[in-house]
């Protein structure tokens, strides 16, 4: 009997965490993930990484390429050779270019694998069609767009984190949106958060959920509406400045704006004189005036203090106004860029790793970009509905965009609407039911690679576990041989294997040696204490920001040229009364957007349902043993419903990331979420607005 091999790998994809994992095989077959002790105390993985054995191994894997039979949608295929499936995409894709250029060809798809140095799918379709001639481009993505759009013109960049070594410095954590201990920001970030709290430091979580994180890490539960934050920020700052805790000191070395935020919170702006008081936004929150004021006391007076906000904050209408303001509060109160402070803004996936190389992506011949949430609205309408292009063909590799787009219903239309579409995945996911071929590809314990930590200044060798399942091949494979049909295989390539790409990554970077790293399987930089803006705090002259003034903009004219008020304020989703429910999506622990939800160990973990407060359910004479209705202007929903205290009133929650399944009417009878959003957005970022989202819901009996 063959004794077991014990590999180094490390997760490549799309959640929070970057985990130092060991994959136990024997007779080839993963039987087991464990934690890399090389990893130390806080480098830990989580359910998902324990139970990727079960999506290796699953009967349901695709085993050969397939070509579209049926109708878009309808699942059925038949079976290809490499060749013949590879023939037929080249031979699709040189066509299109021929007929209508390469502005029609539209990459979806990325998250599938966004860690890795070599297999990357989002950078391997961008790096493949680029050299084939272009594509219309995105021009932000979905979790992020609002954030990133926002922050460069409040510090000029978007490199704003710290190292979860510093909370131990911390004397007050505010997780604002944040659900740590679901969403992984970062591997360690939830482990230091416990060890805080153990040490007496107060953990105030600040969501419309009693979410998990509240439970394990919080000290304190603070409800808030969602789509509010920013009342709520301005309701703090209120407080902090009429009760004189601000750092005035801090505020004038560092920041400019502040004197006209100030009249605009005390309400002597000239075109808004209402006063931003903890009564004002009570009324837009539900949070209790009370609350508000006695959070804001505590928050000006333990220092020093760390805001970790979550994407979800900026995830709405106005959530730009949220990104800003969260950065003026820890302006106001002297936190920022502080030892156990924070910048106020994402602190997941922004710092620097160490050096090493990835595949580059070669300029876009093509200069048309959209906004990825738009994405059906630009196949649906094209140039004659205001947009760069009329698509014609969808590379999807990695993603899920019938699942995870907004408004499935129309995304929907978009795919029946293309010429041509092309998916890479390991099962035959909805977006795949949709595409005219598709290609079976590895997971990450079926490849060599580097992986990238979430922002933090380690990086990981994902060795191959086992051999690729039935046929399926790597993403850069693919391309490589689709390259070779085009004519263009030597600079898609540059002549390099896997493992000589991956050593010429090495080569470029302060990783030592090669053979040590891939056997050790991770390599950490010397700092794990770092707060972004430490040198600027240190010497503005020597390390200004990039900013017009060099310094933290907290009121900014540049913003003001996009259309939007120079001054950050409060713009929220307006109340409806034929949807009078504010939904949220947040994420699963147990999967990673829509992956794992078709796997059974993950499907007996947690049932899908609606959360809904006792009183709404009460008002609705809707009972917990009862599967319910969920309508907005986009979609219905039928799902089970639970009743809770653990949600506020007013606010119903649907986890994303279920496969949908729709009856003849077209409800979802899975309690797919994204039935019920929209491709709307929050402007001017241009970026998702999931948790700006009107609902009403009733009994399905």
């Amino acid at each position: 009997m063959k004794s077991e091999q014990i590999v180094p790998v490390s997760c490549n994809k799309d959640c929070g965490g970057a985990c130092a994992l060991l994959a136990h095989v024997k007779d080839s077959r993963i039987v087991r993930i464990t934690n890399n002790p090389l990893g130390g105390k806080y480098l830990k993985g989580c359910v998902k990484g324990f139970q990727m054995p079960a999506t290796v191994h699953s009967d349901d894997r695709i085993q050969k390429p397939l070509i579209r039979s049926g109708a878009r949608g309808s699942g059925l295929f038949t079976e290809a050779t490499w060749s013949e499936a590879l023939h037929l995409v080249a031979e699709r894709l040189a066509e299109i270019k021929t007929k209508h250029g390469n502005q029609a060809i539209l990459p979806l798809g990325g998250s599938g694998a966004c860690r890795g140095a070599l297999h990357h799918t989002g950078r391997l379709t961008s790096r493949f069609l680029a050299l084939f001639g272009g594509y219309t481009g995105h021009l932000d993505d979905y979790s992020s767009a609002a954030v990133r759009f926002a922050l460069p013109y409040v510090l000029g960049t978007v490199m704003v984190g710290i190292d979860p070594a510093t909370l131990d410095h911390s004397n007050l954590i505010v997780l604002w949106g944040a659900n740590i201990a679901d969403c992984r920001f970062r591997s360690e970030t939830a482990s230091k958060i416990r060890e805080a709290k153990a040490r007496g430091v107060e953990v105030i979580v600040i969501d419309p959920r009693q979410t998990t994180t509240a439970r394990q890490l919080g000290t304190q539960w603070i409800p808030v509406r969602p789509g509010t934050d920013a009342a709520l920020m301005l309701a703090v700052l209120h407080v902090l400045i009429t009760e004189e805790l601000i750092d005035a000191e801090f505020i004038k070395k560092y920041s400019t704006g502040f004197d006209d935020l100030t009249r605009y919170i005390l309400g002597r702006d000239e075109l808004d004189q209402i006063e931003k008081s903890p009564h004002w936004a009570e009324k837009i929150c539900g949070t209790p005036a009370e609350a508000i004021i006695a959070f804001a006391r505590k928050y000006g007076s333990l220092k020093p203090a760390a805001l970790i906000p979550g994407l979800s904050i900026q995830r709405t209408v106005g959530g730009e106004e949220s990104v800003r303001l969260a950065v003026a509060l820890q302006t106001a109160t002297g936190n920022f860029g502080q030892i156990g402070g924070s910048s106020g803004s994402i602190t997941w996936c922004t710092l620097p790793g160490p050096k090493v190389g990835t595949i580059d992506i070669p300029a876009n011949p093509v200069k048309a970009h959209i906004p990825v949430l738009r994405w059906p609205d630009v196949v649906i309408e094209g140039i004659n509905g205001g947009y760069p292009s009329d698509i014609k063909a969808i590379y999807n590799v990695g993603g899920n965009y019938l699942v995870q787009g907004s408004d499935i219903h129309k995304s929907i239309r978009a795919f029946e609407g293309v010429d041509f579409s092309v998916c890479h995945d390991y099962f035959l996911t909805p977006t795949a039911k949709y595409c005219d071929v598709v290609l079976p590809t590895t997971t990450f314990l079926e490849r060599d690679d580097i992986v990238a930590g979430a922002g933090g200044n380690y990086v990981f060798f994902s060795n191959k576990a086992v051999s690729p399942i039935a046929q399926s091949r790597n993403d850069y494979d693919i391309f490589a041989d689709l390259a070779c049909r085009l004519d263009f295989e030597q600079q898609f390539t540059e002549g390099r294997s896997e493992e000589s790409w991956l050593r010429y990554f090495v080569e470029e970077s302060e990783i030592p040696d090669f053979d040590e790293f891939k056997e050790d399987g991770i390599y950490c930089g010397k700092e794990q204490n770092r707060v972004a803006f430490q040198d600027f705090i240190a010497n503005t002259e020597v390390h200004p920001l990039s900013t017009p003034s060099g310094r933290i903009e907290l009121v900014s004219q540049s913003y003001a040229a996009t259309g939007s008020p120079s001054v950050p304020g409060y713009r929220g989703l307006e109340p409806q009364t034929k949807y009078p429910l504010r939904l949220v999506t947040p994420k699963s622990r147990f999967r990673i957007h829509s992956q794992n939800v078709n796997l059974l160990w993950c499907r007996e973990k947690e049932r899908q349902e609606l959360w809904m407060h006792r009183d709404d359910a009460s008002a609705r004479g809707l009972t917990d043993v009862e599967e319910v209705v969920v309508t907005s202007m986009n979609g219905r929903v039928r799902v089970p419903l639970k009743i809770t205290n653990r949600i506020m009133p007013g606010v119903v929650s649907l986890q994303e990331g279920v496969w949908p399944e729709f009856d003849r009417d077209g409800t979802d009878t899975a309690g797919s979420a994204n039935v019920l959003t929209s491709t709307t957005p929050t402007l001017p970022s241009q970026g998702s607005r999931t948790h700006s989202v009107n609902v009403e819901v009733i009994s399905a009996q």
